[in-house]
């Protein structure tokens, strides 16, 4: 999944054993299932389905788990998923805006309200904390699949707007509007992608104190953990001290 700035990092470096691998699978099933029955059963002709399917990959699901979430698409009967964003400011004043998938929105809109409130944070209303980050097509490529060299070359050639290596991943950012076509181009060299989504990055990342960080941390995983969740985004920078 994604969740930007450090949180991001944090998340990769974590990747919590058998409980947290449940869960990532089970949200990218839903994606996929939900990509396929918008669009193209095929991959190649369907490219929301195709970032699906390679973050699958990513995350080292099973191929049969793949195909299974494909098929469930073409079930008549069924839930019927719909993208809704929440908004708001978690502990210590950090804007949030939390992405969901979900077939009952009473249910989700209850279940992040209540960790908002435990967290002595506040949902707010669509624009809220939207105004302190923006939109940007993020596409991320584990390290090892190219070096940091060839993939700052490739993606100036593909017509991404900035390249940053991390620990572990290279980010490559660009316009919402472009990020498919940045994509198909960086596909003619590299094969596996961890992600390819449409993030929200924070204009400016705010401080906190580090005794505070614990406090932030279990906030942004309480968000995570609820089933309904995709995407997770804070303006936090969770490595200041």
């Amino acid at each position: 999944m994604a969740g930007h700035s450090h949180w991001a990092g944090i998340k990769h470096k974590k990747g919590k054993a058998d409980k947290q691998r449940s869960k990532i699978f089970s949200k990218l099933s839903k994606e996929i299932t939900v990509a396929a029955k918008l669009g193209d059963k095929d991959p190649a002709m369907n490219a929301r389905l195709r970032s699906a399917v390679q973050a699958a990959r990513s995350a080292n699901m099973p191929k049969d788990n793949i195909e299974r979430a494909i098929d469930k698409s073409s079930a008549t009967s069924g839930a019927n998923f719909e993208n809704l964003r929440y908004e708001g400011f978690g502990p210590n004043k950090i804007a949030v805006i939390v992405e969901t998938l979900t077939d009952n929105k009473n249910r989700t809109a209850s279940n992040i309200r209540t960790i908002f409130q435990k967290s002595g944070g506040s949902l707010g209303t669509q624009g809220s904390s939207t105004h302190n980050f923006k939109q940007l097509g993020i596409i991320k490529i584990d390290k090892k699949d190219i070096s940091e060299e060839n993939i700052f070359e490739l993606a100036t050639e593909s017509g991404a707007d900035e390249c940053i290596s991390h620990e572990d991943f290279h980010e490559i950012q660009c316009s919402m509007s472009e990020i498919y076509n940045v994509k198909k181009n960086l596909e003619k060299v590299v094969k596996n992608f961890i992600s390819t989504e449409i993030e929200w990055v924070p204009l400016n990342n705010v401080d906190i104190n580090k005794d505070n960080k614990d406090e932030v941390i279990a906030f942004l995983e309480n968000l995570e953990d609820d089933d309904d969740v995709q995407n997770v985004y804070s303006n936090v920078n969770l490595g200041a001290n």
